[in-house]
């Protein structure tokens, strides 16, 4: 009997667990045909060049002619509504406005528990745009010139040339005339002998006598000679590559000008964990002209954007070789889409397909990203 009632309540099992696995199938079954045959409302915002509208109004770029295709494959009808930025897009995901996102959409961390996202589709990185407005960039320079670092050097030089005067006026003060008639007459022109030591202008009437002056001064124009000479080389070649670069020539310069970025951006994040300070503009477009009226030294944002901006609008500004914080664009799903696995398969098949390399192709005068 007990053998009996075990077949029965195992059978019962298997039927429910099969009943449960074929609603669950029928459920996203129809979500998905619901999502196929009703109109999505697809978000995006200006991103040239991956999102931006003719002068018609009507919607190009790299993101938009990729969710075109794909949309095309899957028969999925849908219609696009703009945003005003990045997190109002994500916002309209979570909260239902939007079905999809499209446009230069970095995945982070912190968006990822906000909304889902769909297979990357371009790889990039952080850019940095510096003003290439020759006459402009001679600031970087005056600014090297009254640094903290630039003060540090010269102090150093003249703390050397202090200490040198003080030695040789303690060995030479009660043998020669030169050094002597009091401690104030007797420092100062021991510190004017070794200043003049230092910039290879002895004057023959005050030279040290004693022996010990004498090595001194030895040990003091070596030194000062390899002192010149390397100070002279460092402001030189630093002066001359600000001169030509700007400031930022590194990540590492980032800490040592004014940057700004656009708010809300993942760059602001990535930012914040370097410990770089910034400051926060609307739009890249506002970036661009803070960076024309010297409010600004740096403008970081997505490389590819920045590029294509300089490119197209005649702005004064260039891309410098600085490259950081790897970002990956995708499509922002709401989390319960059904959407998601097919949209990955056709993101796949497009990434890998000769047609999205002639749009890298068109837009970015690249093939792969």
């Amino acid at each position: 009997m007990k053998r009996y009632l075990r077949s029965v309540s195992t059978a019962v099992i298997l039927v429910l667990t099969a009943v449960l696995v074929l609603s669950t199938s029928l459920q996203a079954a129809a979500l998905e045909g619901e999502a196929q045959n009703r109109e999505l409302v697809v978000g995006t915002k200006e991103a040239p060049p991956f999102a931006m509208k003719d002068k018609d109004g009507n919607w190009e770029g790299m993101s938009i002619e990729l969710w075109r295709r794909i949309a095309g494959k899957l028969g999925l009808q849908y219609r696009f509504a703009e945003a005003a930025s990045v997190p109002s897009l994500l916002d309209g995901v979570r909260t239902g406005d939007f079905d999809v996102a499209v446009a230069a959409i970095t995945v982070t961390p912190a968006r990822e528990q906000q909304v889902d996202f769909t297979t990357p589709y371009f790889h990039t990185g952080t850019g940095v745009a510096v003003q290439s407005d020759r006459v402009a960039s001679w600031m970087p320079v005056v600014r090297s010139i009254t640094s903290y670092s630039f003060m540090q050097a010269i102090g150093a030089l003249l703390g050397l040339a202090l200490l040198a005067g003080v030695l040789i006026w303690l060995f030479e003060r009660r043998n020669n005339e030169g050094f002597g008639g009091g401690v104030v007459r007797g420092l100062s022109s021991g510190v004017f002998w070794s200043a003049n030591a230092m910039t290879q202008r002895v004057d023959a009437s005050i030279i040290p006598v004693t022996l010990a002056g004498r090595i001194i001064a030895v040990i003091w124009m070596v030194v000062s000679v390899i002192a010149i000479a390397v100070f002279t080389a460092g402001i030189t070649s630093t002066l001359t590559t600000k001169r030509l670069h700007g400031m930022v020539n590194s990540v590492g310069d980032l800490s040592a000008v004014r940057v700004g970025i656009v708010q809300g951006t993942a760059t602001e994040d990535a930012l914040s964990r370097m410990r770089v300070k910034y400051r926060t503009v609307a739009s890249p477009k506002e970036g661009f002209e803070a960076l024309r009226k010297g409010t600004i030294d740096a403008f970081a944002y997505d490389r590819p954007i920045l590029a294509w901006m300089i490119r197209q609008g005649g702005l004064s500004a260039e891309l410098s070789e600085v490259r950081f914080e790897p970002q990956d664009y995708a499509i922002a799903l709401r989390s319960d889409s059904p959407l998601r696995k097919e949209l990955n398969v056709a993101l796949l098949e497009a990434e890998q397909s000769d047609w999205w390399n002639d749009v890298l192709f068109r837009y970015l005068g690249q093939t792969t990203n």
